[in-house]
């Protein structure tokens, strides 16, 4: 004990003043970590769940495109295959029908053909627009989240035709 009380009156510690600066000290860090530190983390962890929640949105979107690219593939297969059928059936009409019924077959294959193309293409770029649609409202989205600003019509432009310039699919 003595030891500490030489210490304490050589570096000139006055053991009150001591025990209220730690009891301060306490104090504040108490306010800090209720009213400071825990309002933030609970707003990061917020934060983190939406992203999760963007993110999933995100892959669900990416689901449905190759969903609408299969389905696409199939209708072109299904138009090859009735084109083809439809060819075959020309070749088995008589000799005297063969010419003019081929001719019809192609040309039957051909509009069903570009028809095909065509439902497609349609289904293919409204597949695409729904993705560049949703993929620039979930980067604006989560732009407006991670930065916790309100963005300006300008801003959300940009962003939707800089997203919408890097989806090359």
């Amino acid at each position: 004990m003595e030891v500490a009380q030489d210490f304490a009156q050589n570096f000139g510690l006055e053991w009150p003043k001591f025990i209220a600066q730690v009891l301060i000290f306490g104090i504040v860090y108490y306010v800090l970590k209720q009213k400071a530190f825990g309002p933030i983390l609970s707003m990061l962890e917020v934060r983190r769940k939406h992203i999760e929640e963007l993110e999933a949105d995100r892959k669900k979107v990416k689901e449905r495109l190759a969903a609408a690219e299969a389905e696409a593939k199939e209708l072109r297969l299904k138009a090859d295959k009735e084109a083809g059928r439809l060819i075959e059936e020309a070749r088995a009409s008589s000799n005297a029908l063969r010419e003019k019924r081929a001719q019809e077959a192609t040309l039957e294959a051909g509009q069903i053909i570009a028809k095909a193309r065509e439902a497609t293409q349609m289904e293919r770029e409204q597949a695409f627009a729904e993705l560049r649609r949703d993929f620039g409202r979930l980067l604006v989205s989560t732009t407006r989240t991670v930065t916790g600003k309100v963005l300006t019509k300008e801003d959300q432009d940009a962003i939707n035709e800089e997203a919408a310039s890097q989806i090359a699919l």
